[in-house]
C-alpha cells in the first residue's frame, strides 16, 4: 500500500475522487462557509456526530463530497489516542470490497502525534494476512492519503511513520504464520532476504557452530525438535565500525509446547507467536533500511522449537551456559530465558552501547499489565528512560518493572549456580532476574511483551510490536552527539 501526505483543506477534501473519505472533526469544529463545512457543522449541532472520541457518522455518496463514502469521524482534542480510535471505527464504517483508495483528512491542523496515530491506524485497520490462505482476499486498499493544511511541517514525521509501518507489517507477517511455515530455518532466510537492502548483512549459524560457541543453554532447548536450531545475526551498519553498535535481541522460540512441562492444550496453537520477539528484530531492520539512519545496530536472534521427544531436557536437568554458568531446568517451559542468556553472553563481543532483548516471556506480565503496556526492566535509569519516552512518542506504551535484588532469591539452586524458575510471585520480574546475571558487561534492557505481541479471540493476530517503540529508541540514540 502506498501513503501520501497532501496539503488539504475541507475544500480540497471535498473535491478527492476517492472510495472513502474519513474527515476527523475535533471538538471545537469551526467550519468556513463550505458545503463540506456545513455538514459537518449540522451533524454535530442536530447530535448526530456525537462529541465522544471515535463516534462517527457514515454517509454514502453526499452531495457536499466527491467521494464515494464519508465518514465524519470525531477526534475530540484531536490527540494521538483520540485520533487512532477515530480512525479504526472510520474505516470499518466504511469499509467496502471496492475499497482502493481512501483520504483521511484532518479538519484542523494536525499534532505529529496524531497524523502518526492516522498512519498506524489506517495500516491497522486494513491489514490483511494471506501468507497460507488457498484463496487469499488481499488488501484492497492501493493508495492511502492522509490531508492536512500544515501539511509541510509534518513531512518527517509521516516518512517515518510510513517506514515504521512496513517493519511493523513485516513482524505481523512472520509472527501470525504456523510453526510449520515459520521453522528456525525460514526465519533465518527472512532475516538473508533483509540482507539484500543497503547496508544490512547477515550470518546464520546452525547447530555446529552454536556447538562450538558453547551455548549449551540454547541448545538444552533446541533438543526436542526435529528442526534444527538456527542462531541469526543481523547487522546494519550506518555509522563507522568505531562506533559501538546498539544490539536487539530477539526471542525466536517458533513454537513452545512446554516441553516436558507442557501446556494446557487450550490455545497452545498461539505458541506460534512465541517468536514474537525475533518478529520485532526484523521488523526493526526492515525499517532501518528505509530510514537509514546514522549508526551501527546488530540483532541477534536464538531461533528453536521447544518440543518433546527421547532426547528432549528434562526436568532437574543441569545445563551449562556460554557463560559458563550452570542452570537447573526446573520447568522446561521457562526456556524463552535460556535461549536468550547465550545470545545476551554472544552480545558481549560487539562492545555494545546498550542492549535491549525483546521476549514473549512470562504469563506474569500479562497478569500485571494486560494488553496495554509491555513489560520493561532495564539497570540502567537513563536506558529506562529512552525507552519509556520512546515507547510514548511511537504510542507504543511500556511500563518500567523493578529489579530488586531480593528478587533474586527464589533463583538459588543446590545443584546448579542458579535455577531457571523461582516461585510464581513476581515471575515476570524473577525471569528478568534471571537474565540480568547474564548481562554485567554492558548497559541492559528487557521488553516482556507476551501481553502486547499479539491478540486472542476474533481479533487473533500479531500486533507487530515492539517495532515502534524500537525504532524511535534507536533513531533517538542516533541523534545523540
Amino acid at each position: 500500500m502506498n501513503f501520501e501526505l497532501k496539503p488539504l483543506d475541507l475544500i480540497g477534501a471535498a473535491d478527492e475522487k476517492t472510495d472513502l473519505l474519513v474527515v476527523l472533526v475535533p471538538k471545537d469544529f469551526k467550519g468556513g462557509k463550505d458545503d463540506l463545512s456545513t455538514l459537518i457543522g449540522s451533524a454535530l449541532k442536530s447530535g448526530d456526530l456525537e462529541a465522544a472520541a471515535g463516534k462517527c457518522l457514515a454517509l454514502y455518496r453526499p452531495l457536499q463530497a466527491a467521494a464515494v463514502r464519508v465518514v465524519l469521524a470525531q477526534v475530540a482534542d484531536g490527540g494521538a489516542r483520540a485520533t487512532r480510535s477515530a480512525v479504526l471505527a472510520a474505516v470499518a464504517a466504511g469499509k467496502s470490497p471496492a475499497l482502493k483508495k481512501l483520504v483521511v483528512c484532518f479538519a484542523a491542523p494536525a499534532q505529529e502525534d496524531a497524523v502518526r496515530a492516522a498512519v498506524t491506524a489506517v495500516a491497522d485497520a486494513t491489514y490483511s494476512y494471506t501468507a497460507t490462505k488457498s484463496k487469499p482476499q488481499a488488501r484492497t486498499l492501493q493508495k492511502a492519503t492522509i490531508g492536512a493544511r500544515n501539511a509541510p511541517e509534518l513531512a518527517s514525521t509521516f516518512e517515518r511513520t510510513v517506514a515504521i509501518v512496513a517493519g511493523v507489517e513485516l513482524a505481523k507477517e512472520w509472527a501470525n504464520r504456523p510453526a510449520n511455515h515459520a521453522t528456525p530455518q525460514h526465519l533465518g532466510e527472512a532475516a538473508q532476504a533483509l540482507a539484500q537492502h543497503a547496508k544490512i548483512s547477515c550470518e546464520v549459524l546452525g547447530p555446529k557452530e552454536v556447538a562450538k560457541l558453547g551455548m549449551g543453554s540454547f541448545m538444552a532447548v533446541a533438543q526436542g525438535s526435529e528442526q534444527p536450531l538456527r542462531f541469526i545475526v543481523l547487522r546494519y551498519s550506518g555509522a563507522p565500525k568505531s562506533k559501538a553498535p546498539t544490539v536487539l535481541v530477539g526471542k525466536g522460540i517458533t513454537f513452545d509446547s512446554g516441553g516436558i512441562s507442557i501446556k494446557p492444550a487450550g490455545e497452545m496453537d498461539e505458541m506460534k507467536f512465541d517468536m514474537s520477539g525475533a518478529a520485532s528484530v526484523l521488523g526493526t531492520f526492515k525499517t532501518l533500511s528505509l530510514l537509514k539512519p546514522a549508526m551501527n545496530v546488530v540483532g541477534l536472534i536464538p531461533a528453536c522449537e521447544n518440543l518433546i521427544n527421547g532426547r528432549a531436557v528434562k526436568p532437574g536437568d543441569v545445563v551449562t551456559s556460554m557463560s559458563g554458568q550452570t542452570i537447573e531446568i526446573l520447568n522446561t517451559d521457562a526456556e524463552g530465558r535460556l535461549v536468550l542468556c547465550d545470545a545476551l553472553t554472544y552480545a558481549e563481543r560487539f562492545k555494545p552501547r546498550a542492549v535491549v532483548d525483546i521476549a514473549t516471556l512470562t504469563g506474569a506480565c500479562v497478569v500485571a499489565l494486560g494488553a496495554v503496556r509491555s513489560g520493561m526492566f532495564a539497570a540502567n535509569d537513563g536506558l529506562a528512560a529512552s525507552l519509556s519516552a520512546a515507547g510514548d512518542r511511537s504510542q507504543d506504551l511500556c511500563w518500567r518493572l523493578p529489579l530488586d535484588e531480593e528478587y533474586a532469591e527464589g533463583l538459588k539452586s543446590n545443584f546448579a549456580d542458579v535455577a531457571n524458575i523461582g516461585g510464581r510471585a513476581g515471575g515476570a520480574i524473577t525471569a528478568a532476574k534471571f537474565l540480568q546475571r547474564f548481562t554485567e558487561k554492558f548497559p541492559w534492557a528487557h521488553l516482556d511483551i507476551a501481553g502486547s505481541a499479539w491478540k486472542s479471540g476474533a481479533a487473533k493476530g500479531a500486533t507487530g510490536r515492539p517495532v515502534g517503540l524500537l525504532v524511535e529508541f534507536l533513531l533517538a540514540q542516533a541523534a545523540e552527539k
